[in-house]
């Protein structure tokens, strides 16, 4: 059936809509003026910014006791047991191939096919700022001291974990300063004899 107007010389169908199609409208206007009742006049949902801050505060207690395991007078020790420990130290070289590569080189010699690359070498016993696992992941995390050399703090990328991983790897390359390691002895039993 037609609509008696004309527009622009164009007469137009008077159709109603679909059945399926007012129903869809009718059922979202119900479920739309529920959900507020019962969401905003009644609070019967949980805000969600009290959960994510409560979720963020217990990824930040782990994050602060691994900084201060690391940064504490028995880091050295702990990241040179690290080097020893073949699952830490292949998550250290997978971290290092994606993102110390390009400036250190495969092999930790800072040249790639005979062209010294921006970064310094790390294999061989010489340490510009000091050669201590605990030194080297203080540069890693913070970046380099010298602000011309371009090494970024690896921290908020990498997160303080992995950045030891890779400290890891690269000391599982040296050799740790000796005794370091050894596990003391544990000393004989006493036996209690009768008299």
């Amino acid at each position: 059936m037609l609509r008696p107007h004309v527009y622009d010389g164009i007469r137009e169908y008077d159709q109603r809509l679909p059945n399926w199609w007012l129903f869809t409208l009718y059922i979202m206007m119900a479920f739309t003026l529920v959900y507020w009742v019962v969401g905003y006049q009644f609070d019967a949902f949980v805000e969600d910014g009290p959960w994510a801050s409560a979720e963020v505060a217990a990824l930040r207690v782990p994050k602060s006791s691994r900084m201060a395991l690391l940064t504490t007078s028995g880091a050295d020790t702990e990241l040179w047991q690290w080097s020893r420990d073949p699952a830490k130290t292949a998550r250290g070289r997978d971290a290092y191939d994606l993102t110390c590569v390009a400036c250190h080189a495969k092999d930790l010699s800072a040249k790639m096919a005979g062209v010294a690359l921006p970064g310094l070498p790390l294999n061989d016993a010489e340490w510009k700022y000091g050669g201590k696992p605990s030194e080297v992941l203080k540069i890693v995390l913070k970046g380099s001291p010298d602000v011309t050399k371009g090494m970024v703090a690896w921290e908020t990328i990498l997160g303080p974990t992995k950045c030891a991983e890779v400290v890891a790897y690269i000391m599982s390359h040296h050799e740790p300063p000796a005794g370091l390691l050894e596990v003391p002895a544990t000393p004989a039993p006493v036996s209690s004899s009768a008299n």
